[in-house]
């Protein structure tokens, strides 16, 4: 087992809170795009015996999801309590309907947030982006991938593109505790938020089933952010592993728009050395996040930062990688929805294995599906493009602005 960086992960930063507990004796394995988790998340739900419980942000009605769909309700039909838990925006009708069509099953399935577009709030954007799944309190699945086919997109790219660019991690081991108590006080919490019956006390680790034994010898924490507790968990655990950095770091993010504190981290990086390589999205999936963040370019660049954007297809990745010693997979971009406003869970790995193996994954896609951003050609760019990328910029920041203020649960 690979001990956390730099001292040790209780180690105080005169801008943090203490570092979020690291569970040791885990066995995590790394999941690349839909293709691997898919069935090994179906054999799960098929080899479950007391309890599924999975929360999303996308519930798509195609292959994927009518797959699930069958196999949650198979499971409730042999007795496994199912609890499913979509977000009201990404989930859209077709979520709304599978309270029915999933409830006439015994599958519990609710809507975090359902949408309200005749009234329209600062809290609409405050959504549950989390993808954990959740399997008798033994076996969990977290990462990016939502449940839908990873060859699902509009119809004008349609056999253009390749599948989504995405991952996911199988943990077994003590952290599968961890992940348990986070999906069951959401649940539980909005039991009482909806004023619902039967929803007992508070979950916590004295009510929780015994911890699951060592599968493993991995060393691996849980990042959540919410607006209460974690606001911050996920970017100061990034902050962290970069102030330890001290070969390379990789970061794959599909909206990356950090705040001056992630940045300037970044650049500290490269200035003393270390290798820093940003894998961007390069087939614009929504234009407005695409053009912000290419107005940060220029500062990045300046610094000595390799810029690469994956161009074969979309890219839907929220990990990274520090040296040998620090790497994460889960839910979060590097942006103010995912940092400032929705409910995202990662998972914060310390182990050698995993981050080498992360880093081939991440470099492969670097110098056969990338194209390097030049320098050069980027600060040639003409007046409009220029004024396009800042315009883009600014919407976001003042965006985040207005949504961003008070909290909730």
């Amino acid at each position: 087992m690979t001990p956390p960086p730099a001292a040790d992960a209780r180690r105080r930063m005169p801008w943090s809170a203490p570092a979020p507990v690291v569970h040791g004796g885990n066995r995590l394995r790394l999941l690349v795009n839909g293709e691997q988790y898919f069935p090994e998340l179906l054999a799960a739900i098929d080899a479950a015996r007391r309890v599924i419980e999975i929360e999303t942000y996308i519930f798509a009605e195609d292959n994927i999801g009518l797959r699930v769909m069958f196999a949650l309700a198979a499971a409730a039909g042999r007795g496994v309590e199912v609890r499913l838990l979509i977000d009201g925006f990404g989930g859209g009708d077709y979520a709304r309907r599978l309270v029915d069509e999933l409830g006439v099953h015994g599958v519990q399935v609710r809507i975090y947030r359902p949408e309200r577009w005749w009234r329209l709030e600062r809290k609409l954007l405050r959504r549950l982006h989390r993808k954990i799944a959740v399997f008798d309190e033994q076996l969990a699945f977290i990462g990016g991938i939502n449940l839908i086919d990873d060859h699902n997109v509009p119809a004008h790219v349609r056999g253009r593109l390749g599948p989504r660019f995405d991952f996911a991690v199988a943990c077994e081991g003590p952290i599968v505790q961890a992940m348990t108590l986070a999906v069951r006080r959401l649940w539980w919490t909005l039991s009482v938020a909806r004023l619902r019956g039967g929803a007992g006390p508070l979950p916590t680790l004295r009510r929780m089933p015994r911890q699951p034994p060592a599968a493993g010898r991995m060393a691996a924490s849980l990042l959540l952010r919410d607006n209460l507790r974690h606001r911050h968990t996920i970017e100061r655990a990034y902050l962290r592993a970069f102030a330890a950095a001290r070969e390379q770091a990789i970061v794959a993010n599909a909206y990356f728009l950090p705040g001056r504190r992630f940045r300037a981290a970044l650049l500290a990086m490269a200035a003393r050395g270390v290798r820093v390589r940003l894998l961007l999205q390069g087939q614009p999936e929504y234009a407005l996040q695409f053009h912000a963040q290419r107005a940060l370019y220029g500062q990045l660049l300046a610094g000595g930062i390799e810029i690469h954007e994956y161009r074969v297809s979309y890219l839907h990745a929220k990990v990274a990688v520090v040296d040998d010693t620090w790497a994460t997979v889960g839910s979060s971009n590097i942006d103010p929805y995912s940092l400032l406003l929705a409910r995202e869970a990662n998972v914060g790995v310390h182990d050698a294995g995993f981050a080498r193996q992360l880093a081939a994954v991440l470099s492969e896609a670097i110098g056969r599906d990338s194209q390097r951003v030049d320098p050069a050609g980027y600060a040639r760019r003409g007046w409009l493009a220029r004024a396009r990328d800042w315009c883009a910029f600014f919407v976001v920041r003042l965006a985040t602005v207005v949504l961003a203020r008070g909290r909730d649960y």
